[in-house]
């Protein structure tokens, strides 16, 4: 029995409008909801000193995205556990010399505005806020220029600033940067502005993730 010309056009068109169907399905834009973590570089400013290193750290975290104008602008909360700070070498007038490593431990609340390009790339920006859970200061060097004696009541308890970044997915699996930005001095007394001033948090961060 031949099949006539029309079911050869049926049964192409078919299979036509099943691929489509199925690429699209495969690649349509959607929030997504997951976990990311990694590397941080942390910095502050650090009065009258010029030899400074960064903090190397880690974040890690929860984020999820909620859609304002779907498939292509989304709210984006986080939660996250993040370390920063400095190690700061100091040599005055040649005689005394040593190195002060700030530590600072933050649970962070970012709240970004997420804009999807296609289902593979989103850029973010928006702002954050920090409540400070730790810190703590290593001294190395002269006897009477460290700074072991600042401990947590030194420090602003709460940080805020600004946060922007990019990330890509590769299935469910994402591969993002972000630089935060922070906007208040991390000093509250003065034996802590003695040696920060008015520096403020910085961060680099380089995260990977899963989304579910």
């Amino acid at each position: 029995m031949k099949i006539k010309p029309f079911a050869y056009t049926f049964a192409i068109a078919a299979g036509l409008l099943c691929s489509v169907q199925f690429v699209q399905a495969q690649t349509e834009v959607r929030g997504r909801t997951g976990i990311r973590g990694g590397f941080n570089a942390s910095n502050l400013y650090v009065k009258d000193v010029t030899d400074r290193n960064p903090r190397y750290g880690f974040h890690a975290g929860l984020f999820t995205q909620i859609p304002i104008i779907k498939g292509f602008l989304y709210l984006q909360p986080e939660i996250n556990y993040t370390t920063k700070g400095v190690t700061a070498r100091y040599n005055i007038l040649n005689t005394f010399s040593g190195e002060n490593s700030f530590k600072l431990d933050y649970i962070e609340v970012p709240v970004l505005a997420t804009i999807k390009l296609g289902n593979f790339v989103d850029l973010h920006g928006g702002v954050y806020g920090g409540f400070l859970t730790n810190a703590s200061v290593e001294s190395k060097g002269d006897a009477g220029f460290g700074s072991t004696t600042l401990d947590r009541d030194n420090y602003n308890n709460f940080d805020y600033g600004l946060a922007a970044g990019l990330s890509i997915y590769f299935g469910h699996f994402m591969l993002g940067t972000r630089y935060n930005y922070g906007l208040r001095p991390v000093a509250n007394t003065t034996a802590a502005k003695l040696f920060l001033g008015d520096s403020k948090n910085s961060a680099a961060q380089v995260s990977l993730g899963i989304t579910f």
